[in-house]
């Protein structure tokens, strides 16, 4: 996995102060991303703007997170795990305070931009540093670092709910502050210090290779988003962006023939495996599938049933405990029945659960609507695991760092691209098919069942049998991802 295997032992106990420490640093974005997504449509209204433009509050810091963890690798060599660690906190707590003091909806969302970028090097560090100490009890480890990222879908909206309850929308990002410096101020205290590798034992950052996949990416979304805006998918605002977007695709494609695949950026010759690209495949549908919905219920409940928004808040935490009641087995569900049959029935129930959105009315019952969303957290909870477990089938060990990068990295553009065509099929159908806002969110709804039952078509790709890599971890992975140490 690239991790140091000649640490110390360690217990839990022993690790508590360091774990604490690096829970309280992965609690910000964890919390942000669900905290934001409730406060969505007050941001819409404070800034006047559309859904397609207030998407970009959620995207860009989506995609300025998968295009972080990549580098994560190189930077821990160069700088060493406690200056990254700190670093991140720091330009996390920055970037809060900067969304806070935003003036508009484009600066707005370059400072979330900022903040992805952040969390885009915790995230992978909150693993790697715990481990790196060393530890025998590897499955409570795990466990523990998980806790964030199983909390957050149920805390994170009602926190996000409370906040806009009784207090202005800028403390949606402030309240990153304390916790931020209470992490910065435990790092300090308690992260060993580490040296960097020397530069003739690693390899150096692939700029062209980071350039041209951030572009690339920017632009596609940029130019897809702009089309409902634009009336047209032919107009200068669109064609030009996605041109753009393509080539640098394109010639990043192309790039790591010209050197060693594995100092590039992202070694995407591992997508020859059938392991490695059927599980970025399906890692891209999951994280569509989950946040054009977590963008679209927040708003349903207040622009269009009318809900304050705590009252949204709450009737969104059947399907954060769903999430974390399916969570906990999902892993023994694979190894029993392998990930090709647990990742196609997830992706089944997301789509059977989401189909009662597509024909709700001004009238349907709350209860009923919160009691689906329960069913559909017991199905989007089982969708990662499967997928991880299976992108590693038949590949040798020196190229699992690279296909945990490869994987992550598509599972998070896959959350920017279902967010923005959730985004961009809602006001299509509003502004350019003068369909009522009922209609419109019957239609994005239904676009979210489409993306569920393509991952479902994808899944049949999945390798089926049951000797995938050890849940343990795989739970790794999705605490933080091990990120390459060599």
């Amino acid at each position: 996995m690239g991790i140091n295997t000649s640490r110390r032992s360690a217990t839990t106990t022993g690790l508590g102060p360091l774990v604490t420490g690096i829970i309280l640093g992965g609690m910000m974005p964890v919390m942000d991303s669900t905290i934001v997504s409730i406060g969505l449509h007050t941001l819409m209204e404070t800034f006047a703007t559309t859904a397609s433009t207030s998407q970009w509050v959620t995207t860009s810091y989506l995609l300025a997170l998968a295009v972080a963890v990549p580098v994560v690798g190189w930077a821990q060599l160069r700088f060493g795990s406690r200056r990254l660690w700190l670093f991140g906190l720091i330009t996390f707590v920055i970037g809060s305070v900067l969304c806070s003091l935003a003036w508009n909806s484009v600066s707005l969302i370059a400072f979330r931009a900022v903040q992805g970028f952040a969390a885009g090097i915790l995230m992978p560090l909150m693993q790697t540093m715990a481990v790196q100490e060393g530890i025998e009890e590897l499955g409570g480890l795990v466990a523990t670092l998980s806790l964030p990222i199983a909390a957050g879908p149920i805390l994170g909206p009602v926190l996000g709910g409370l906040v806009l309850n009784w207090m202005s929308w800028h403390w949606l990002f402030l309240i990153n502050v304390p916790i931020g410096i209470a992490a910065i101020v435990v790092a300090v205290a308690v992260l060993p210090a580490d040296s960097p590798v020397p530069s003739t034992g690693r390899r150096g950052l692939d700029v062209v290779g980071f350039l041209s996949v951030a572009g690339g990416l920017a632009g596609l979304l940029l130019g897809f988003t702009n089309i409902a805006r634009a009336g047209g998918a032919n107009h200068p605002d669109v064609v030009i962006p996605v041109a753009a977007g393509l080539c640098l695709i394109a010639f990043f494609v192309w790039w790591p023939r010209t050197r060693d695949p594995r100092r590039t950026l992202i070694d995407i010759t591992l997508l020859r495996f059938r392991s490695v690209a059927s599980a970025s495949g399906t890692l891209f549908l999951c994280g569509a599938a989950m946040y054009a919905a977590q963008f679209l219920l927040p708003l349903y409940w207040q622009a269009l049933r009318g809900e304050t928004v705590l009252r949204a808040a709450l009737l969104l935490v059947p399907q954060g405990i769903g999430s974390l009641l399916s969570r906990t087995i999902a892993g023994k569900l694979s190894d029993r029945f392998g990930a090709r049959i647990v990742s196609l029935v997830g992706f089944l129930l997301t789509a059977v659960t989401t189909v009662p959105f597509c024909f709700t009315t001004a009238t349907t019952s709350n209860v009923l609507l919160s009691g689906v969303l329960l069913l559909r957290g017991l199905a989007i909870g089982t969708l990662l695991i499967p997928a991880m477990t299976a992108a590693y089938h038949d590949i040798d060990e020196a190229s699992t760092p690279h296909a945990s990068i490869l994987t992550r990295v598509t599972q998070q553009v896959g959350t920017s691209v279902g967010t923005a065509l959730a985004a961009v099929v809602l006001e299509s159908a509003v502004t350019t098919h003068h369909l009522s806002g009922l209609q419109g969110f019957h239609w994005a709804f239904g676009t979210a069942v489409a993306i569920s039952l393509l991952g479902a078509l994808v899944s049949l790709w999945l390798p089926g049998g049951t000797d995938a890599r050890p849940v343990a971890e795989t739970e790794a992975e999705l605490s933080g991802s091990v990120t390459p140490g060599r």
